[in-house]
């Protein structure tokens, strides 16, 4: 074992690199002690590391000196293999200086710190936040971002921004064409950017076909060089950092100290929750699905508390990944319902999205039924009753000192949670401009209508049709009165899906 003291010493870096080696993953946390009486006697605790810890450090200087940078360094370490492993007792702390020795670390990059070009864009390529210098310098918009999301892509932002210069229209655009290629094709792309000028469209077109896609990583970066506003030309290096809810992107000259960067970027949970605070409300389009369990103050009352609860969370446990699958967003509903939103993704419809989200989870809910009734020996049937609709809205957050929770205002959420309150056993409806916005091929996948009354008082089904609310359920009932506010909308029972 080698103290943190004797790491510094023999390897010559500071304990604020030190550190930032610990939070990139670089080195292994240290097991944190008291020392023997002989040994460092003014210090109080010591951090040990193991032996192998030095030829650590060592070979990062190495590559360092052959001119690789953080990022790159991070990557191939790391890929090698397993960091040496940490001792038992290992806790995640920071390495303690010895007594009297003043501490070199410096606070803590932040978010709000980042003093370069900075933003974030979703995997659609729209920029959902950014600082100051990206405003100026990247984005050229002096009174902030439009406010529909298909505005805010980035490329229809660099094809269009008239302050910006050629050159550096260039190099960003095959910049973030190398992070899009292997996400977003050319056709999808075109579209996006529709209503852009054909000379700009015409050298997008271009470039795709030109660029290489970058190989993904946690991060990763690349020279870029930027002409400023007086004409210099400055090398910088673009940063990347890759989070399910999309790409961080960090403009820096080239030469500036990274390693506080790439120690900021390697704490990603932090990282993203702080983007998410910092997100920009959007108005976007979207389908929304409320799912909510049929009967549930019944099955509460038959369920001693502990395995009510257990019921609830063995349902929100099984469909998580089946959301997530679909791209959906969880949001925020009252009771023991489930909401989730679908935004547009790049390769793929979000109203088909939900619509095969639907399907499966009203699958996933069927097993979860056959496995209580076997439980509980008893006849219950457990049902998710599902709404859809869709809708443009603004998306936003709403935060607590613990947690962003994504929010969405309008009349969307209303009609769906409606929607979901009037459909019975297990049943999927959808309004009919939810139907409306599958394409021609999806549709023939979807099987779909409404139960009329022949003049013989039977039940017929009537593909490929709607109905009124109004039309549907008998206001004369108590329970109905709140589907007053649903009364005139066209609705559509989901009977089947085909997936191909």
């Amino acid at each position: 074992m080698i103290s943190s003291k004797e790491l510094i010493d023999r390897t010559n870096i500071s304990r604020a690199t030190l550190n930032n080696y610990i939070a990139m993953g670089l080195l292994p946390r240290p097991l944190v002690s008291t020392p023997e009486r002989d040994e460092e006697s003014r210090a109080r605790q010591l951090g040990y590391f193991p032996d192998s810890a030095a030829d650590r450090v060592i070979e990062i200087q190495r590559l360092k000196r052959e001119g690789y940078t953080m990022a790159e360094i991070v990557t191939r370490l790391t890929s090698e293999g397993p960091r040496p492993e940490a001792p038992a007792g290992t806790r995640a702390v920071t390495v303690p200086a010895p007594a009297g020795e003043s501490s070199e670390d410096a606070p803590r990059l932040t978010v709000e710190g980042i003093a370069h070009p900075a933003f974030m864009v979703n995997y659609n390529f729209e920029v959902t936040w950014f600082n100051a210098a990206a405003q100026s310098l990247l984005l050229g918009t002096a009174s902030g971002l439009p406010p529909t999301s298909d505005q805010r892509n980035l490329f229809r932002l660099l094809l269009t921004t008239r302050s910006q210069s050629e050159r550096n229209r260039l190099a960003l655009l095959r910049f973030h064409l190398s992070l899009a290629k292997e996400r977003v094709s050319k056709t999808t792309l075109m579209t996006l950017c529709q209503g852009v000028p054909a000379e700009r469209l015409a050298l997008l077109d271009r470039l795709y076909g030109e660029v290489e896609p970058e190989e993904p990583r946690p991060i990763l970066d690349a020279p870029l060089d930027i002409e400023h506003t007086d004409g210099e030309l400055m090398t910088c290096r673009m940063y990347a950092a890759f989070f399910r809810e999309g790409i961080l992107l960090v403009l820096m000259p080239a030469g500036l100290e990274s390693d506080d960067l790439v120690s900021f970027l390697a704490r990603r949970d932090e990282v993203i929750r702080s983007l998410l605070r910092k997100r920009l409300p959007v108005l976007t389009d979207l389908a929304v699905l409320v799912a909510d369990l049929q009967g549930s103050v019944k099955i509460c009352s038959e369920l001693p508390p502990e395995e009510y609860f257990e019921l609830i969370n063995e349902i929100c446990c099984a469909m998580t990944p089946v959301f997530r699958k679909y791209y959906g967003t969880h949001g925020k509903h009252a009771g023991d319902g489930l909401l989730y939103y679908f935004f547009p993704q790049p390769d793929s419809n979000y109203i088909f999205n939900a619509l095969r989200c639907a399907r499966e989870i009203k699958a996933e809910m069927q097993k979860i039924s056959k496995a209580w009734q076997i439980r509980k020996n008893w006849l219950n049937e457990l049902y998710l009753n599902i709404g859809l609709t869709e809708g443009q809205e603004w998306l936003g957050t709403f935060q607590s000192a613990t947690s962003v929770d994504f929010v969405v205002l309008g009349d969307s959420i209303n009609q769906a949670a409606r929607i979901s309150d009037f459909a019975r056993y297990g049943a999927i409806w959808a309004t009919k401009s939810f139907i409306g916005k599958l394409s021609a091929e999806e549709r023939i996948k979807v099987r779909f209508g409404v139960n009329r009354k022949s003049p013989e008082d039977r039940e017929v089904f009537v593909s490929s049709s709607y109905a009124l609310v109004s039309a549907l359920v008998n206001f004369e009932i108590a329970r109905n009165e709140k589907l007053r506010d649903i009364a005139t909308l066209p609705v559509t029972e989901i009977v089947e899906v085909v997936v191909s």
